[in-house]
């Protein structure tokens, strides 16, 4: 871990790239450096039907949360998702300023006695460092 899981409204498609703003959360938590590499995932998922506010349709969302293992203390976790929301907030500056939209990111912290995963890319990721 560390998931990203953004749910965004179908208007905000012709907008925004959806590809482009995956690529800059997944940078932005790499940079952070508390998170394996490995771990990084980031989704999107466009949310056809949606209700917004008083009913408008011109409005739009995207709501991203961040599910994480345990062993980050509250400063470095705050710190990450600081570092992280800055840039997703700097990438969707041109959609805040020509629409009414709301933003928003959440983390969950797993449990990791009810968390379980398997995943070889992080020894694929340290066999090429090595072998490089």
């Amino acid at each position: 871990m560390p998931h990203f899981s953004i749910e965004y409204s179908a208007n905000l498609e012709p907008r925004v790239d959806i590809k482009e703003l995956c690529e800059v959360v997944r940078k932005a938590a790499a940079e952070t450096g508390i998170f394996p590499i490995g771990g990084i995932r980031v989704r999107a998922i466009r949310c056809e039907h949606y209700a917004i506010a008083d009913g408008k349709t011109d409005y739009g969302f995207l709501a991203m949360l961040l599910r994480l293992g345990e062993g980050r203390d509250l400063p470095a976790r705050q710190k990450a998702g600081e570092h992280v929301f800055g840039a997703l907030s700097n990438y969707l500056d041109p959609v805040f300023a020509n629409s009414k939209f709301a933003l928003s990111f959440d983390m969950q912290i797993n449990d990791a006695a009810t968390s379980w995963k398997r995943n070889n890319i992080h020894d694929a990721l340290k066999a090429e460092a090595t072998h490089g």
